[in-house]
């Protein structure tokens, strides 16, 4: 289970939750001025690279995954070509990846489905991608939000770290977080807030060493006291 960072347990018994509606305005306004066009950082050409490369991404980088899937997509870009590979055909262009061999099985198994059950086709709807093998429902929310059919929040490590730091969510599981975050998360943002909270957790608000001074949101953030003096 994912628990909300430990250095700013202080910060966390003070948070106010729902936090202030026009803090949340301000912080998706400044990130969505420099980040205009989030976009998922995995490669993918169609729905079903794009549900095989998230589901590949579980413990995984982004980056990995994409020098992985620059070659298998080459040869298997359909739910057919998958599924010819086979389990044992499919290893050597993943193995890079952790867990390769339980996604390797839970990608062959959602190919045949995805042929005996849905003509071949990704179903894009929560309830019949969250039936296929190795999509659950971080990977149908990430699917969904990235092909413009559901504004999901996806909450990964850097979308529960992010969120607890900028006093979006306090709760301890992804998804009492996401809940939270539809419930504060104005309307307007709610289609791109995933990307951002992401990105932002990605390459400013990481975990370890968070560059405040590079932040665009640092004065808003009720966490960046406790955050910089674990730093000193």
């Amino acid at each position: 289970m994912l628990k909300p960072p430990s250095n700013r347990s202080r910060s966390a018994r003070r948070l106010k939750c729902p936090p202030d509606p026009d803090r949340v305005e301000e912080i998706f306004t400044r990130l969505a001025r420099v980040m205009p066009e989030p976009k998922t950082e995995l490669n993918f050409t169609n729905p079903f690279t794009l549900v095989s490369a998230v589901a590949l991404s579980a413990q995984a980088t982004d980056v990995g995954v994409n020098k992985a899937t620059a070659g298998l997509f080459a040869v298997a870009d359909t739910p057919q070509k998958m599924a010819a590979l086979g389990v044992e055909g499919l290893i050597p262009y993943i193995a890079s990846i952790g867990l390769y061999r339980n996604k390797a099985k839970n990608l062959i198994a959602m190919s045949q489905i995805l042929i005996e059950r849905h003509g071949g086709e990704v179903p894009l709807n929560r309830a019949d991608l969250q039936a296929l093998p190795g999509v659950g429902r971080k990977t149908a929310s990430v699917v969904l939000n990235e092909l413009g059919i559901e504004p999901a929040i996806a909450v990964d490590t850097h979308v529960f770290r992010v969120s607890h730091r900028l006093a979006l969510a306090n709760a301890g599981t992804p998804d009492k977080v996401e809940a939270q975050l539809h419930q504060v998360v104005p309307d307007h943002w709610l289609p791109k807030a995933h990307h951002w909270l992401i990105l932002h957790g990605r390459y400013t608000c990481v975990a370890r060493r968070p560059k405040c001074e590079a932040c665009v949101i640092s004065d808003l953030c009720p966490a960046r006291p406790d955050l910089m003096a674990a730093r000193a």
